[in-house]
């Protein structure tokens, strides 16, 4: 059941944002598209809520609601700018809108965007730890919960790879081709 809530709720996002963007650029709604906009982070309640009480109601914690936790505080960290994006692109192919900014290439501009991209990340395990160890406390039976404890190290990998790729591009960072 939680893999479903979690599908329906990425489904939700995008549709939510369509939905949201096309009312901006192509009826030029522009109100209605912010209160769309500004409903986003309800999906995201609703899956965290939906989880909670799940698990409140006796259900034995799986690796899926973890998931859960684990869309929220990637959905925290990274919405804002997924949306920025995705903004940025409907804009320019729908409302000649300039073409959007592309991430930095090369040298201290890229080390300083991988770094950025790390603060994201790190944002999003913080968030993810803190909803689990919040969901653990909330059942109250370490026994029931035994399966979010996985979420820990999982999260400390994909944390620990962002580190990896922000510290190559700073202690190597990539050169510009020479100009011919």
């Amino acid at each position: 059941m939680i893999v479903t809530l979690i599908v329906a709720g990425e489904v939700g996002f995008w549709a939510v944002l369509a939905l949201a963007l096309t009312t901006r650029y192509l009826l030029r709604w522009r109100r209605l598209s912010t209160a769309l906009l500004l409903g986003l982070p309800l999906i995201d309640l609703a899956i965290l809520a939906l989880t909670a009480l799940d698990l409140r109601h006796g259900t034995v914690a799986t690796w899926a609601h973890g998931l859960a936790a684990a869309y929220v505080g990637f959905s925290v960290a990274y919405g804002h700018s997924v949306v920025t994006w995705a903004d940025a692109h409907v804009q320019h192919r729908f409302a000649d809108g300039p073409a959007p900014a592309r991430a930095p290439r090369y040298g201290a501009a890229r080390a300083r965007y991988e770094w950025r991209i790390f603060a994201r990340t790190l944002l999003a395990a913080t968030v993810t730890v803190a909803l689990i160890a919040t969901l653990t406390w909330l059942v109250g039976d370490p026994a029931r919960t035994e399966a979010l404890g996985v979420w820990y190290p999982r999260t400390a990998l994909v944390l620990g790879i962002s580190l990896v790729v922000a510290g190559s591009y700073t202690v190597f960072p990539k050169k510009a081709p020479a100009d011919r």
